[in-house]
């Protein structure tokens, strides 16, 4: 099989680069790393050298190119079939890949006041209206897949599936700006965040010499 390129930006910010990179650390593949810090002079074209989309992460496999995260996600799992993806039921399957969705498409409000930060904490940042209803929204996702399919494991769906890799860098949003959560979202944020992959992720972001203002408070 051709080798994988997996092209991120900075590990410290970049919550889309995040998810495909911990499932494919998580699932034990092997890929080519290679980052292009965001914002910099000449970014934006060496980002365009690899996909025209212009966007990370993108994924590079022999021929084939896929950008957006849950697209290279979905690829991943038609060509791994061995590792669990995703749920094995159908109707549980069916439900993280709705809320798969609903985390790549929406949740405008966190991710705009909450930008991704693995190195800060924000404890005292004021949460608005927005933002709340966003966070009142993920955490009923999390109580709900919890206490469904909790049994199975520690996942969403039990074992660690794309739903998690999703959801990723929201549990790093929260841990930032110390958003308080019940004792079923505190058990998930606590099982992603010992995850051996989020570690290795999170011990990189440390390391990064970039400060991105914009993302600072």
């Amino acid at each position: 099989m051709q080798s994988f390129i997996l092209v991120i930006g900075n590990q410290n910010y970049s919550s889309w680069s995040l998810r495909p990179w911990l499932a494919m650390k998580h699932f034990d593949l092997e890929f080519e790393e290679i980052r292009i810090p965001l914002y910099q002079l000449g970014s934006s074209e060496q980002i365009r050298y690899y996909s025209p989309a212009g966007k990370v992460p993108i994924l590079q496999h022999g021929a084939v190119t896929v950008w957006e995260s849950l697209a290279i996600l979905e690829y991943l799992a038609e060509l791994f079939p061995e590792h669990q993806w995703w749920p094995k039921d159908i109707a549980a399957r069916a439900t993280a890949r709705a809320i798969s969705a609903e985390m790549h498409a929406g949740f405008q409000a966190l991710r705009e006041q909450m930008p991704m930060n693995c190195r800060a904490k924000f404890p005292d940042q004021r949460i608005s209206d927005g933002v709340q209803q966003d966070i009142d929204r993920i955490t009923t996702i999390w109580r709900t897949c919890r206490q469904q399919y909790g049994p199975k494991g520690e996942g969403l769906f039990g074992p660690f599936s794309i739903a998690d890799a999703m959801f990723a860098p929201v549990v790093l949003r929260f841990r930032t700006y110390g958003v308080e959560l019940d004792a079923v979202c505190q058990t998930y944020t606590a099982f992603v965040l010992a995850l051996p992959a989020m570690q290795i992720w999170l011990q990189a972001a440390e390391l990064e010499p970039e400060v991105l203002p914009q993302y600072e408070m």
